[in-house]
């Protein structure tokens, strides 16, 4: 029996497995031959599971770019994106329309205390200065008698009785007003106009109101000295007479009385003043 040869260069078999001379089988050229297509069994498997694992590593990967490319038109450019006016838009629901309305300009409270026309209110003692004081500030005074006249000279003494009657003076209401032996009587002159009243202001050089005592104020500023002002506000000319009810002469030192005399114009002045909004606001109010 020949040795057995593993692949260098034996005899070549044929389908039979016999070798050519019909002798006995050649163990070593069987051997070789099985063992050749054992290894290529094993290639083949080996082959098998590469392209398997490649046709799994495609898919795979395909599967990621595919679900990229699905996401595509949320990763693109700024410049890229559609439109704002190609993004369909929420359906809107009809809304009440409403016609452009623009508030009335308001009213002047002056027009109102301008004019007799339109200065309409009450007016008298209780509506210039109501209740039994009078407080400004951190100062009270007492209030002492009211009075309303439709002669306003007899309410006047001197220059400025004629005055009154001379620009149409229709009314004048008076007030005292005191506090530590000092008094004030202010005279609120009405006219039907703005203009007439500046002008009685304006033409009064001498005179004032006649003070008015009582409800316990003694008679004051008929023969003493006092102290006088004169103002005005719409058709209102309001005048002050104000010294001391003791029966002597007002001075410069006398701080209660002019403290009460600025007071006095101050609310006699607010007093018209808020008449006017008063009426202003109700006029606007229909």
């Amino acid at each position: 029996m020949r040795p057995m040869s593993f692949g260098q260069g034996g005899p070549s078999w044929g389908p039979g497995g016999t070798s050519d001379n019909g002798n006995a089988p050649d163990w070593a050229a069987l051997a070789e031959a099985s063992e050749a297509r054992a290894r290529k069994r094993r290639w083949l498997m080996i082959g098998g599971a590469v392209v398997a694992t490649l046709a799994v590593g495609s898919a795979v990967a395909w599967g990621i770019v595919s679900t990229n490319r699905s996401n595509d038109a949320g990763n693109k450019p700024a410049d890229q994106l559609p439109s704002s006016a190609d993004i369909p838009s929420e359906e809107k629901t009809d809304q009440p329309s409403f016609a452009s309305t623009s508030a009335p300009p308001p009213l002047d409270p002056n027009d109102f205390i301008d004019s007799a026309a339109k200065d309409k209110a009450p007016l008298g003692p209780d509506t210039l200065f109501p209740g039994k004081t009078l407080t400004m500030g951190d100062r009270v005074y007492k209030k002492g008698a009211t009075s309303s006249t439709k002669d306003c000279a007899s309410a006047a003494r001197k220059g400025l009785a004629g005055v009154l009657k001379k620009n149409g003076c229709t009314e004048v209401i008076r007030a005292t007003y005191y506090k530590d032996g000092s008094a004030v009587t202010i005279g609120v002159a009405v006219f039907d106009s703005k203009a007439q009243a500046l002008k009685a202001k304006d033409e009064y050089e001498d005179g004032t109101v006649v003070s008015l005592p009582g409800a316990g104020v003694p008679t004051f500023c008929r023969t003493t000295v006092c102290r006088t002002t004169a103002n005005s506000w719409g058709r209102y000319t309001y005048f002050t007479n104000g010294g001391r009810t003791n029966g002597t002469d007002a001075t410069k030192k006398d701080t209660v009385m002019f403290a009460l005399g600025d007071d006095l114009q101050q609310f006699t002045f607010q007093q018209i003043k808020q008449r006017g909004e008063a009426q202003a606001s109700a006029a606007a109010r229909g």
